[in-house]
């Protein structure tokens, strides 16, 4: 073997190596300093605030074993489930890193849904991921919790790809819930798809960016909702929007930076946990047909109606789930106390970008059934 031949072997050994103690050593570090356990809520002396709860708990949902984390400072709060997005891709590493505070005022169920990240297992037959499924789920979760807790009614949160399962399980089962609060609220997803589509190439071409213009005419929009399921898969979807402030927070710019490292520094999930959000992730939310199946929902015309209070809430540079959309839904959605509120720093997820303005709306209006704050009555 001639001499340079030697040195690139070497070094290709040395940067294996490096690469390897670099994992064993994150692995190490993870299984350690991460408990996989919601951190608990504490006084000034670091003992367990009376009254308040913060566990991880698995139950039968469904036919299948399903996780959720619940935190409250004092389980005597109104009872509050949040439905994330996705869906089957929980956010709960969100909730950890921006703590945006909801369980100062309610006890909050973080449930994750069928086939993702707590509730992922490789033995829920692929065929029950479908929206149906997962409302009748959700229907099953709020009366677990209404039991637990003995509440005749709950309050249902839900965002983004939670949407249509949550204004669904409302439209069913209206006695169960206090009030539906749908934050970046899906109303006809493909074309919001297609604004931002439009809106992704504008901005590219006034950038002069042809390497992401390149990337987009791959997916040209399409004549049927199904077909442009491969877009909304895409990974220059999401980074595209990110860079652009119109993705899951304006201020987040990297997918990598804002949603990838917090999942692995969450300290509510054990390292198999974390591995199984990824692993849901490609398995079901890739697999499952949702984007084809949400593309050919039109929720306005699904729900033109709900029996109890309604507020949606969603972010002034939100492309992700037009913002624009969810208002004209909410406009001509009929329910007894309605109201759009919107946040004008945030994009996709006003949760986490304004909380205290949140905060706000939930105490003032939701939690006394009126509309005062908002924007649109």
């Amino acid at each position: 073997m001639s001499l340079s031949l030697k040195i690139v072997s070497r070094m290709f050994s040395v940067s294996l190596l490096v690469l390897t103690i670099g994992i064993l050593i994150l692995v190490i570090v993870v299984r350690i300093y991460i408990p996989g356990k919601p951190e608990p809520f504490v006084d000034n002396s670091g003992a367990s605030i009376a009254g308040s709860i913060s566990e991880k708990i698995g139950i039968t949902i469904g036919g299948v074993r399903q996780g959720m984390i619940i935190r409250s400072k004092d389980f005597h709060n109104p009872v509050m489930l949040y439905v994330h997005g996705g869906p089957a891709f929980p956010n709960y590493f969100l909730i950890e890193k921006y703590n945006p505070g909801l369980e100062d005022f309610f006890t909050v169920c973080y449930w994750e849904q069928r086939g993702g990240g707590l509730s992922y297992s490789r033995d829920i037959p692929i065929e029950t991921m479908t929206f149906a499924q997962l409302t009748s789920d959700l229907i099953e979760v709020t009366n677990y919790l209404r039991v637990c807790f003995g509440k005749d009614k709950i309050y249902l949160m839900a965002h983004s790809g939670g949407t249509p399962i949550a204004i669904q399980a409302v439209e069913k089962s209206p006695q169960l819930y206090n009030a539906y609060i749908g934050m970046a609220q899906i109303t006809r997803q493909f074309e919001s798809e297609r604004i931002a589509y439009k809106y992704l190439v504008e901005q590219y071409t006034a950038k002069g960016n042809e390497k992401v213009l390149e990337e987009l005419k791959k997916y040209p929009i399409p004549d049927t909702d199904t077909s442009f399921s491969n877009f909304f898969k895409s990974l220059i979807r999401d980074k595209a929007m990110h860079e652009l402030g119109i993705g899951t927070m304006r201020n987040m710019k990297s997918v990598f930076t804002g949603v990838f490292i917090p999942v692995w520094t969450c300290k509510a999930y054990t390292l198999k946990e974390k591995i199984n959000i990824w692993v849901s992730k490609f398995r079901f939310v890739k697999r499952a047909g949702f984007s084809s199946e949400l593309f050919a929902m039109d929720i306005p015309t699904l729900v033109p109606k709900l029996d109890i209070p309604v507020y949606f809430l969603s972010g002034k540079y939100d492309l992700t789930v037009n913002v624009d959309l969810s208002k004209a839904y909410l406009e001509k959605l009929q329910a007894p106390i309605k109201g759009f509120y919107s946040f004008e720093k945030s994009a996709h997820s006003p949760l986490f970008e304004e909380p205290e303005r949140m905060k706000k709306i939930l105490l003032t209006d939701v939690l006394n059934g009126s509309n005062s704050l908002a924007d649109i009555n």
